[in-house]
C-alpha cells in the first residue's frame, strides 16, 4: 500500500510571501473554521450577466490578479452570528444556534453550527526543500502533505431562504 509522509502544520516565515490560491477561503466562526452545507442550490447569474451588471454599477469584474480573464468571483452572501458576543465567556456556545446567511439583497437563510463528529484536517501538498542544492518545489513520486487547519463543526442550513423586504 503506497505511503505519503504527513506533516503538522508549519508557521510560515514572516520573509515568505502569500501564495495565490484559486480554491475558496474556509469559512471563520468565533470558534474556527466550518464547514457549509446547505440543503438545496444557489442559483448564481452566469458569468456574462454577473460582468455586465458589475459593468453598469461601475465596480470590479471580480477577475482575480494574476488569473485568466476566464475566472470570476461571484460572492455569494454575508454570513453573521447574531448571538456572539467577543465578551461572552469562551465556553458560551449560545451563539451556535443561529446563523444567518444572506443571499443577495433579498433573501436570508437561518442555520446553526453543528460539531463534526469527526475533526476533518485540511491538507495541501507541501513544497519540499532538497538540502543538498537549496532548490524549492515538489519531488516527482516523493508527495508529502502538510496539515493546514483541523475543521471541528460545520454550519448547517436545512430551511429555505426568507425573503427579506428592504424599507
Amino acid at each position: 500500500m503506497p505511503s505519503i509522509t504527513l506533516h503538522p502544520r508549519a508557521a510560515q516565515a514572516a520573509s515568505q510571501k502569500p501564495f495565490y490560491n484559486p480554491l475558496p477561503q474556509l469559512l471563520q466562526t468565533p470558534s474556527g473554521l466550518a464547514i457549509l452545507e446547505l440543503q438545496g442550490t444557489i442559483n448564481i447569474p452566469s458569468p456574462d450577466e454577473n460582468q455586465d451588471q458589475d459593468m453598469d454599477e461601475g465596480r470590479d469584474t471580480g477577475l482575480s490578479q494574476g488569473a485568466e480573464a476566464s475566472v470570476v468571483e461571484t460572492p455569494i452572501g454575508k454570513l453573521t452570528f447574531p448571538g456572539y458576543s467577543p465578551q461572552n465567556p469562551a465556553d458560551d456556545t449560545k451563539w451556535m444556534k443561529r446563523v444567518y446567511l444572506y443571499v443577495g439583497k433579498y433573501q436570508r437563510m437561518t442555520g446553526e453550527v453543528k460539531k463534526l463528529p469527526k475533526p476533518l484536517a485540511v491538507v495541501q501538498r507541501r513544497q519540499r526543500t532538497d538540502a543538498r542544492d537549496g532548490n524549492t518545489g515538489v519531488t516527482e513520486g516523493e508527495d508529502e502533505l502538510e496539515i493546514v487547519e483541523i475543521v471541528k463543526y460545520k454550519i448547517l442550513f436545512g430551511s429555505r431562504p426568507e425573503p427579506l423586504v428592504n424599507e
